[in-house]
């Protein structure tokens, strides 16, 4: 299996940066290859603007996804939105590995997307959830936060992480037709023992050995809806 893990966090001591250290080595023992874009090492530019497309097909007014499948057919994007589309299209695993920050991803991770998930290839149209572009491939985020379990869930006091993170797990990863497993989170982190972060480590290692057998997120089939995506009747 061919792994691609994007890793943002701005420090290379951090937990965080151990987590991806972590996958890597476990899934190369495995037996997989992995390939890790390190965004604050690589200094990812995360805006995206005119300076994307070597050429437009509208130099007066910038529809981005419009210039994005215009770049994408004729092969004119911004040479490091190249480089991370080739490690996208060759990966059959997504690892998105970050810190959750104001209950979303950091800018640079957020960047990353804009960028590289582009129109035309990923996602346009009707190819969205499990007609997506990314159908086949997999994807799984692997976060860090401060929190601690009991305030995520349905009575907890931020709702559920799921919901927090909806907007990468069914608007990001989803909609471009992966298959998303359920997060790995690290609890508590920068309040927790040594000991305790050793554990953490541990139990990802065992997810990681195990990913066949984790059921995937539900989102939905587009068979299920008609030709204006409206729910067919079910039974």
């Amino acid at each position: 299996m061919n792994v691609l893990i994007v890793h943002a966090h701005p420090e290379p001591k951090s937990f965080c940066a151990a987590m991806c250290l972590q996958a890597t080595q476990q899934l190369r023992l495995q037996g997989h290859q992995v390939r890790v874009s390190d965004l604050y090492a690589m200094k990812f530019n995360p805006v995206a603007g005119a300076e994307d497309f070597g050429e437009r097909c509208n130099p007066d007014y910038l529809v981005y996804a419009l210039e994005q499948r215009h770049g994408q057919e004729r092969g004119t994007l911004a040479a490091d939105i190249r480089a991370e589309i080739a490690k996208l299209l060759w990966c059959d695993l997504l690892i998105l590995n970050f810190p959750v920050f104001w209950f979303s991803t950091p800018a640079i991770l957020k960047g990353w997307i804009d960028r590289v998930l582009v129109s035309g290839l990923v996602y346009g149209g009707k190819r969205f959830y499990d007609r997506g572009g990314l159908a086949g491939k997999r994807a799984m985020l692997a976060v860090t936060l401060g929190g601690q379990p009991h305030m995520f869930g349905p009575q907890g006091i931020h709702g559920p992480l799921e919901d927090m993170l909806g907007h990468l797990l069914r608007g990001t990863l989803a909609y471009t037709g992966m298959t998303v497993l359920p997060p790995f989170v690290a609890w508590h982190v920068p309040y927790v023992t040594a000991q305790a972060r050793a554990r953490i480590l541990q139990d990802y290692r065992e997810a990681l050995l195990t990913l066949d057998a984790r059921a995937p997120l539900p989102f939905p089939n587009l068979d299920d809806y008609d030709d204006r995506l409206m729910p067919l009747p079910q039974g």
